[in-house]
């Protein structure tokens, strides 16, 4: 089957890797030619990983490439995925599975993801699945085990998705809710720059237990305001995305809040960084939408006070533990 993947950054060869070792036709399209160039002609992606890449991965910066694709993975953040989205349509054939596997909103209407492809691609009859869950591209690239899920109303589709994505070292669940399976692995993100943060002030696995607890709850508070089942966020999409997010230096978010975190400050931050940080979007959004439908936040108000405000991360800490005492 001929497998078009949108985006050649880590997660992007990460994917392709698995779908290629399952003996797939992949053709990966990008914009740097850096990348297009090294993975077409030397098999590696060497600007995120050493790792040597499966011979059947191509790459291209021609979109006419990904015509006659079955299956179109979007890999690219969450800023671009509309965009891109509008500027590959005229490229699909009707009724393509499309996979998301961002993880935020649309940065001005706030929509979920899986909602900004049903738009973008609504003249072409596709099916959207959300490929989600606990995993870097930096272990998957690596054939080391991995679950995630793929999210969707389409039960066939998911289905299908599972069936090609599956293999011994990258196992596919399905789940059917797409509201709570993506605000969950959005909204990790910014409890993953909070874990971060608190470990560049020094803290250690104490106050990292707490947040993510509470952090979670959190997650779950504004998922089911907006419609996600409870249960959702117990799984692979909740908790497990959260874990794996806010405890390894793998990721991009955790590390954006440790270098805040040392610094006691995100003006550095903010000033230098050059890497995609969803979490980042993520805040500014669940913050607005928060605060308009009366959502209780606390962490999410505090990372969103660092970044934007120039709130000192030592007071914010101070301030979430100095809140009125309560019950669990």
């Amino acid at each position: 089957m001929k497998i078009a993947i949108l985006g050649t950054g880590a997660w992007g060869s990460g994917l392709a890797q698995v779908v290629a070792d399952n003996g797939h036709d992949v053709q990966m399209w990008g914009k740097d030619v850096g990348e297009v160039d090294d993975i077409q002609n030397n098999h590696h992606n060497t600007k995120f990983f050493s790792a040597e890449l499966n011979h059947n991965i191509h790459a291209s910066t021609d979109l006419e490439v990904i015509r006659g694709s079955r299956v179109v993975l979007m890999a690219v953040p969450s800023i671009a995925l509309e965009p891109v989205a509008k500027q590959v349509s005229p490229y699909l054939e009707d009724g393509v599975i499309v996979v998301n596997v961002a993880k935020g909103f649309h940065p001005e209407n706030h929509e979920r993801l899986s909602l900004v492809l049903q738009k973008a691609f609504h003249d072409k009859k596709t099916r959207i699945v959300s490929l989600i869950g606990p995993s870097h591209a930096e272990e998957v690239v690596l054939r080391l085990l991995t679950s995630v899920n793929a999210v969707s109303e389409d039960d066939e589709a998911s289905r299908m998705i599972q069936e090609i994505f599956s293999n011994h070292y990258f196992r596919v669940y399905r789940n059917h809710d797409l509201i709570g399976a993506e605000i969950g692995v959005a909204l990790k993100n910014v409890m993953a720059i909070a874990s971060g943060i608190l470990d560049g002030l020094g803290q250690g696995d104490n106050a990292r237990a707490a947040l993510m607890t509470r952090g979670l709850a959190e997650m779950s508070r504004y998922g089911i305001y907006f419609g996600g089942k409870p249960e959702t966020f117990l799984g692979l999409d909740g908790v497990g995305d959260l874990i794996v997010t806010c405890t390894s230096h793998h990721s991009r978010n955790f590390m954006a809040g440790y270098e805040i975190g040392k610094d006691d400050s995100a003006k550095n931050f903010l000033a230098n960084n050059q890497k995609t940080v969803e979490g980042m979007y993520a805040c500014k959004i669940v913050y607005v939408e928060a605060k308009k439908h009366h959502i209780d936040m606390p962490i999410t108000n505090e990372v969103y006070a660092i970044l934007y405000e120039g709130k000192k991360p030592s007071q914010a800490m101070v301030d979430l533990m100095a809140r009125e005492l309560k019950a669990e």
